[in-house]
Parts: C-alpha cells; sequence; structure tokens
C-alpha cells in the first residue's frame, strides 16, 4: 500500500528524532498544513467520513439556538453579545440556531457571531451557507482570538478531534506511549524509554490502581480553562455536546474512520479521521478552576427531550410530506437512541457558566432532572 504524503514526513521526523508521542502524531494527522485531515477536506456527510448531529436534523441546531437566546435571557440580555461555535463544520448547526433565533428577535439583533475553524475549505462553505443571513459574522482560527466581551460558545463533537496525550503503566510507573517504526518497517505503537516523573501523583485517584498496561489518556490543552476563565470575567455560558465518559478513568479510546467505517490509527495518516473519547469530568474540573459554574454533564437524549425535541419534531412533521416526516422520526431515533447506533447514552452534554447566570442556582435549560 502506497505511503500517505503525510507518513512520508513522519516517517523522517521519527527517524530523525526518534519515537515521536501520541499526541504530536495525531497533531500533525489532523491540523498539518499541507497534509492534515481537518485542514485539506469537507468530511461531513454520506461523502464524507461521518455525519454529525446538526448533519442528521435541522432540530438539533434549531434547539441549540433557543438554548443561546434562553442563557442570553438568563445573562441580563446585553446588547452586544459573541456567538461562537468551535469547529462549525459545514456551518450547519449556525444556520439553523440563527433561524430559530428568529423567534426572539432582541436576542438576533444583539448577537455577532464568531466562527473558529482552522480548515479553509470549510470556512469557504461557512461564508456561503450563512452569507444570506442579516447577523454580522467573523471567522477566528483559535478562540483566543475572539474579541473581548459577553459570550455565548457552542462546541458540538469539537473536543472529541482534539489530541490525545498515552501513558501506559508499567511495573515501575508510567511510560510515555509513541509512535515509531518497527523491524518489518511499520508504523507502530511503542513505549518510552524513560518513566514519566511522579506521573501516579498527577492521574486522577481513580486510575493509580490501574493494572499493568493500562492506558491513561488525557488533553494537556487549555482550551476548558480557557472557556471557564472567558464565562467567569467577561460574562456568558458554553453549551459543550460530545461523545465521552462522565468520570475519568484508564482504557483506550483512540480511534479513525474512514469512509464510515473504523480503520487502523496508523494507516493512511492525515487522510482518516482521529479521535478519542471526551474526559467530562476533566473539562468540568478545568472550568470550575476557574470559577466557573458547571451543569450536567446529562446524556444527549435527556438534554434534547428537556429542551423539547418531541414538540419541534411534531411541528415539523405536521406541515410534511410522508417521507419526510418519516425521515425527521428517523433522525429523532439516531439522536435519542440507547442502542449501538443511537447517540443518546454515548453522547453527553454540559454547560459551564458564570456563578451567578441562573437565578436561585437552578439548571440552565435542558439540564433539569
Amino acid at each position: 500500500m502506497a505511503q500517505s504524503p503525510l507518513e512520508i514526513e513522519i516517517r523522517k521526523r521519527i527517524r530523525l528524532a526518534g519515537p515521536m508521542p501520541v499526541r504530536q502524531f495525531m497533531t500533525l494527522c489532523l491540523t498539518h498544513p499541507d497534509h492534515g485531515y481537518y485542514t485539506t477536506r469537507d468530511p461531513f456527510g454520506v461523502a464524507g467520513d461521518f455525519i454529525t448531529s446538526p448533519e442528521m436534523s435541522q432540530v438539533f441546531g434549531e434547539l441549540v439556538g433557543l438554548w443561546a437566546a434562553s442563557a442570553w435571557q438568563q445573562m441580563g440580555q446585553p446588547e452586544n453579545v459573541r456567538l461562537v461555535e468551535l469547529g462549525p463544520g459545514r456551518g450547519t448547526m449556525m444556520l439553523d440556531a440563527l433561524r430559530a433565533a428568529q423567534a426572539v428577535p432582541a436576542f438576533r439583533a444583539a448577537i455577532v457571531v464568531h466562527l473558529v475553524e482552522v480548515n479553509p475549505k470549510l470556512r469557504e462553505k461557512q461564508q456561503q451557507a450563512l452569507g444570506t443571513v442579516d447577523v454580522p459574522s467573523m471567522w477566528h482560527e483559535t478562540f483566543e482570538e475572539v474579541p473581548d466581551g459577553p459570550a455565548i460558545i457552542l462546541a458540538n463533537e469539537f473536543f472529541d478531534a482534539l489530541p490525545i496525550n498515552q501513558a501506559i503503566k508499567q511495573f515501575n510507573g508510567w511510560y510515555e506511549r509513541v509512535i515509531e517504526i518497527d523491524g518489518n518497517d511499520n508504523l507502530t505503537f511503542g513505549i518510552a524509554s524513560e518513566v514519566i516523573p511522579l506521573f501516579d501523583q498527577l492521574v486522577p485517584a481513580a486510575v493509580r490502581d490501574a493494572p499493568v498496561g493500562a492506558i491513561y489518556e488525557w488533553r494537556t490543552d487549555n482550551l476548558a480553562l480557557g472557556i471557564g476563565q472567558r464565562v467567569v470575567r467577561q460574562g456568558g455560558a458554553a453549551l459543550i455536546v460530545d461523545y465521552g465518559h462522565t468520570k475519568s478513568a484508564a482504557g483506550e479510546t483512540l480511534q479513525a474512520v474512514g469512509g464510515h467505517s473504523f480503520v487502523d490509527p496508523l494507516t493512511s495518516p492525515g487522510e482518516v479521521d482521529l479521535t478519542a473519547h471526551v474526559d467530562f469530568e476533566a473539562i468540568l474540573l478545568a472550568a470550575e478552576s476557574m470559577g466557573a459554574r458547571i451543569h450536567g454533564p446529562v446524556d444527549q437524549a435527556r438534554l434534547l427531550r428537556n429542551l423539547g425535541i418531541d414538540k419541534r419534531a411534531a411541528a415539523l412533521k405536521a406541515y410534511a410530506s410522508p417521507e419526510k416526516a418519516n425521515e425527521i422520526d428517523e433522525a429523532c431515533k439516531r439522536l435519542l437512541g440507547e442502542n449501538r447506533t443511537g447517540m443518546g447514552k454515548l453522547f453527553k452534554a454540559i454547560a459551564i457558566s458564570h456563578p451567578d447566570l441562573v437565578p436561585n442556582s437552578g439548571p440552565m435549560p435542558g439540564f433539569e432532572s
């Protein structure tokens, strides 16, 4: 099998500098400026490698838009607020959210849309999607570039694509997991030569008693810290929806998807999507350390039901053809489903807010018991 252009470069780096940490490998695969998966293609939809919730049904984005409007009202209805989306795909969710926000005209009049996107191809599609919307929009490559001020931040299936570190436990401590070239000239997983100092004191308590051979994954980016700090210092809230686990634990979740099927993560670097489950406990602890308040986590099914997915789907079906009504039903089943192919239980949601945002310390919309 021919090597991808990025694999050729990765092999050169390994031969020059030695085994490559998993985080560095994943970063190159996803965001290399010339050969990275997220910088060179449109991965969404039937023709791509995966379909996200907003691509599945307009109901998802509409409910997110109404959630944002409710958050704005709880913020005291500021006259100028940044509506930020991290990794906005084709702009589908934002377009649906803005359409639903027409129900709250004052909110639409107050927002400026800020889209954080590294992929130039997707940025073009987002600009086309939002080109006819009467809301000003701006684009940024990083969250830090979003101007100061009150903000409502949305992140759907964004954190799972952030690069992870991996460590593997041995009898004398934890070692970083790396990518190396084996005796058959294949890329393979290996173990660094030096133990990670004091790592037992850094991992969550639930991971310290993991057996030899266990793998622990963590993300070292400061995004959760930055979001927590932002909403506390400047006001606002964030909604994060992704697949993952609610408690920090050992276990490998790194996976690759190409053509809607799981593939070997070391095959065709730069040409398949690499993701890992989100550790929601780590996100909420980081945000809480900045003084933010956490709502959830809750299952996606509970979030969407609390936000009124059944009522909105029924309203759409009332004016739809039988074929379209069936599509709406099937999409909602997928969004709410609890079986292997459903997203209702696997996907979780948390909200991060200013500590005084919600009156009487109640939950934000969608997070009610």
